[in-house]
């Protein structure tokens, strides 16, 4: 077996066995940090199948900034695990039905040879083919709307992240940015006067 062949086991059993400790982690701060983990591993699965742009994308976008906003949406919010969890056997075979039918997917994809995929026009690229260069050319020529679009949606959920946060809690403590300013030097700092006290002499 090659070792590359190695590799991608390997990360496709730690992706798998995160992705199930994001469903079923009891606490949401460490399923965010298994999410985490499974993005990971996905972009080192894209760097075996020579997608590095994907990869970094991945890495940056997702793990650097989605996760991060996350992770502190959910550390900052008063969420009641109980609530989240309930009903959730009731779910489970449709959303086991949902996820068969992605691996299903996933098995064609991945099959292609084993199906006749290969014999499909365009399935191989010519020489020189940059992946990269034709993902940019289609996203800000053909899709440069719904790209604009999405950019617009994602700037809102952020928006709604940080009113969500700011709601009024019993248990946070905020100041309000005018006293912040209209504090006085005098307001904050007391000058005392104290006598000076006289220096210890040996032997006493």
């Amino acid at each position: 077996m090659e070792f590359k062949t190695v590799l991608f086991y390997l990360f496709g059993a730690l992706m798998l066995l995160a992705a199930l400790r994001v469903v079923t982690a009891r606490n949401p701060v460490h399923a965010v940090l298994f999410l985490v983990l499974a993005f990971f591993n996905a972009a080192g699965l894209w760097m075996l199948l020579e997608a590095e742009f994907l990869a970094i994308a991945l890495l940056v976008v997702y793990v650097g900034a989605v996760m991060v906003l996350f992770l502190f949406v959910v550390m900052m919010l008063d969420i009641n695990v109980e609530s989240l969890r309930h009903g959730f056997w009731k779910h489970l075979p449709f959303g086991a039905a949902i996820g068969g039918l992605m691996v299903a997917e996933m098995s064609v994809v991945l099959g292609g040879r084993y199906f006749g995929l290969d014999a499909m026009p365009g399935h191989t690229a010519p020489a020189g083919y940059s992946n990269t260069k034709e993902l940019g050319r289609v996203l800000f020529t053909e899709y440069v709307y719904p790209f604009e679009l999405a950019s617009v949606i994602l700037l809102v959920g952020i928006i709604a992240a940080i009113v969500l946060t700011l709601r009024k809690r019993k248990d946070s403590k905020a100041m309000h940015p005018s006293d912040q300013l209209a504090v006085k030097r005098n307001d904050r700092i007391r000058l005392v006067k104290m006598a000076a006290e006289k220096p210890v002499q040996g032997g006493e």
